[in-house]
């Protein structure tokens, strides 16, 4: 039956039967009208907690991996600057659009991307350059390189002891503790390319005592 044939069927005496309807009680006590209210408020709530949980996974999967990450320093390769189990905040983007920079702390995958195994060392050489290592000299186009990081001098130049020419988007890198450090003079680690390079060490944020930026500039 339609709604206007209820509107044309009224009779004397319906309107407080409708209006008896309208405030009925419920079974706890309240009125009827309430529940639809909970049952909105209650697909709200989940609706939120959906959106909560899909952007921590977003920050949980997608920041660390291509914006910034947590990492600790494992071992000695680069003392004095980093100490074994500081916490650093590594920072991604920016290699999205740039090549690193000379002196840059960079983390990198020695053996591809396919390993978990990543290193932390200082870039040296860059693009297009020739690097080579006579005693405790780095030679950049056979030109000196003047740089203070090196903890004491180094006692072996490894492959680099012959002029390395470096390709396209290949890179140099040594640890800051020279003669404990294995990094581009070894054949293990040898050229780095920027496809492996993760990111680039900007912040130490452990041990509190020593918490603020990464050197990365030469002085």
């Amino acid at each position: 039956m339609r709604e206007s044939e209820i509107t044309g069927d009224w009779r004397e005496g319906e309107t407080d039967a409708v209006a008896g309807e309208n405030n009925r009680e419920g079974q706890n006590g309240e009125p009827a009208g309430r529940n639809s209210d909970y049952g909105g408020k209650k697909g709200s709530f989940f609706k939120e907690l959906i959106v909560y949980a899909v952007i921590i996974v977003l920050c949980v999967t997608i920041v660390p991996r291509y914006v910034v990450q947590r990492t600790q320093v494992s071992g000695i390769s680069m003392m004095k600057t980093l100490e074994d189990e500081e916490s650093l905040l590594v920072e991604k983007v920016s290699y999205y659009f740039n090549n690193p920079s000379r002196f840059d702390i960079i983390t990198f995958y020695p053996r591809g991307r396919d390993h978990e195994e990543y290193y932390i060392k200082r870039v040296i050489g860059l693009p297009g350059e020739t690097v080579q290592i006579t005693g405790n000299t780095i030679y950049i186009n056979g030109r000196v390189l003047e740089e203070h990081y090196g903890r004491e001098a180094m006692e072996d130049g490894g492959i680099a002891e012959e002029p390395i020419k470096l390709g396209k988007d290949e890179f140099f890198v040594l640890g800051d503790n020279r003669n404990d450090s294995i990094d581009s003079r070894s054949e293990e680690v040898g050229i780095v390319k920027k496809e492996n390079i993760d990111g680039h060490a900007i912040l130490r944020i452990y041990p509190f005592s020593k918490f603020g930026t990464i050197q990365n500039k030469n002085s």
